[in-house]
């Protein structure tokens, strides 16, 4: 595949990627915010697994998703780098499928707390706002991540053959 190809190829997956994202934290929107969250989009968060289209497109997702949900600036900024650095490292560990994750639930566990407390007011104690993000998070990323990888894989011959069908 020439070099213009795959990088239309990767900009279009990593803009599915974001509008994905966007509109299933949206859709879902009363389960996707505040101390007690479950996202379904980070599902997601398993793509880096499958390409690097991902970081991107996830970072990008967040953003649009805070925005279009209202959140604070705080949020969109400090969550959306949560992402964006669970998704970095989601891709550098990706030879392994059951370490993915841990990335994600890990950034997004130490600094959405963070932004509940201090750009919403929240009043509760740091440690248990993380105990709680970070249970949403192993339930989006683990659990709906490999419902997600697990189908991905299981197609992933006809994925690749459909792929080098656009040479």
């Amino acid at each position: 595949m020439n070099v213009r190809r795959e990088r239309l190829l990767h900009m279009a997956q990593g803009t599915l990627i974001a509008a994905l994202y966007a509109t299933l934290t949206v859709v879902f929107a009363p389960i996707s915010f505040g101390p007690m969250q479950i996202r379904i989009a980070e599902a997601l968060t398993i793509l880096p697994m499958f390409t690097s289209a991902a970081i991107p497109g996830l970072f990008i997702g967040c953003i649009l998703a805070n925005l279009f949900s209202g959140a604070l600036i705080w949020d969109v900024i400090f969550g959306s780098l949560a992402t964006l650095v669970g998704a970095v490292g989601g891709y550098r560990l990706r030879n392994n499928r059951w370490l993915v994750p841990i990335p994600t639930i890990i950034a997004n566990g130490i600094i959405v707390p963070f932004v509940l407390k201090y750009g919403y007011g929240i009043d509760m104690p740091i440690i248990l706002m993380m105990l709680y993000v970070s249970l949403g998070e192993v339930v989006g990323c683990y659990v709906l991540g490999e419902l997600l990888a697990s189908a991905l894989l299981k197609h992933k011959n006809f994925t690749k053959k459909s792929f080098n069908d656009l040479k």
